[in-house]
């Protein structure tokens, strides 16, 4: 079934419209949204009751019921999406409603996934299990905790797998995967490599991030958080790593030799007391899309002296994805009780 055109009731909180809302449309769909991906010409959008729902610029929202439970997890793989759930299934949706199941895990849960450039990658339990394309079996990797994030950087050549201790990045060989342990007490969730390959951040249990600098393995912690950080996004050139967990969007400078060691990060973006809840950047600009547990929407340039863009008003729900399409051409907005705000964005952001 199709998430619908939502009412005026739809939200406890009372709204003003803003430009965007006026042009997009907005969708109940009374399940929390789980996550979301761009994936060729559409946005894909995951559910707490295993629907997959791919929304593009010129055509009728697409339903696919793709697991029987709540879809734990999404990523891009080419024009399809990789997809994880609590029913143990790991799968390969396209917008044309077509299944693939890569791997059953029966009881398990697929925790986490992740893709680039032929290869697959999935999460259930201790294993993290790895496909190259053309392969049909899985490399299989054990770790001494549930794997708690995945990602392979740019080029596909390193995976790295988070846990409680630390993370392991598995390196591609001609020989085969080579692992590099990194070390740090405490559970170790969602991860990202730097832009540039030479740095991997994870998101910690307690209120703080951890980073290793690759080169030599140096490491240093970004703390001083009220809340756990959810939603890490890199922005611009230099780059920034742009953080909710607080309540503005924090960034931190990654250029120069050392990164953030030793620095304040810019803070961006704020709305009262409401945490920021969700981060992403926009491509090709050094400005970022802020959401926060009132269901507000925000666009911010990393300046501090700059105003910011009001983009959706609150609609009572923590926000839990933000993603624009390929072209540009369009925002997705999805909130925990399920509302999905889908809107037509202008050339310019100041007047989004």
């Amino acid at each position: 079934m199709q998430g619908s055109v939502a009412t005026d009731g739809l939200n406890p909180v009372s709204r003003v419209k803003t430009e965007l809302e006026q042009r997009g449309e907005r969708f109940s769909f009374g399940v929390p949204v789980t996550g979301a991906v761009s994936v060729g010409d559409h946005v894909a959008v995951s559910f707490g009751d295993g629907r997959v729902c791919f929304f593009h610029p010129e055509n009728p929202v697409k339903t696919v019921d793709a697991h029987r439970g709540v879809v734990l997890c999404i990523a891009a793989d080419g024009d399809h999406v990789l997809t994880g759930g609590d029913d143990g299934r790991f799968l390969r949706v396209s917008s044309g409603g077509d299944l693939e199941e890569l791997a059953q895990f029966g009881t398990r849960w697929v925790d986490c996934v992740a893709a680039s450039d032929g290869y697959r990658a999935c999460s259930s339990g201790r294993q993290a299990h790895v496909w190259v394309s053309g392969d049909a079996k899985a490399t299989i990797f054990e770790h001494v905790s549930t794997v708690g994030g995945l990602a392979f950087d740019k080029g596909g050549q390193r995976l790295a797998v988070t846990y409680y201790g630390g993370a392991t990045v598995w390196g591609r060989k001609d020989q085969g995967w080579t692992p590099s342990k990194l070390f740090w007490k405490g559970f170790h969730g969602d991860t990202c490599f730097s832009p540039d390959g030479k740095y991997l951040v994870t998101s910690m249990q307690e209120n703080a991030l951890h980073a290793w600098r690759l080169r030599d393995n140096g490491d240093f912690a970004m703390s001083g958080y009220p809340a756990k950080i959810k939603s890490l996004t890199w922005v611009g050139d230099i780059p920034h790593l742009v953080t909710s967990g607080a309540d503005e969007a924090i960034a931190w400078p990654f250029d120069g030799k050392n990164g953030p060691l030793g620095r304040e990060p810019v803070r961006v973006a704020y709305n009262d007391d409401n945490l920021v809840t969700c981060v992403q950047s926009l491509p090709q600009k050094e400005a970022v899309f802020v959401g926060f547990s009132d269901g507000t929407v925000q666009l911010a340039e990393l300046d501090e002296t700059k105003g910011i863009v009001l983009l959706s008003s609150a609609t009572g729900a923590d926000v839990i994805s933000i993603v624009v399409s390929t072209s540009l051409s369009h925002l997705m907005i999805g909130d925990a009780k399920g509302n999905v705000l889908w809107a037509p964005l202008k050339k310019s952001p100041a007047h989004w």
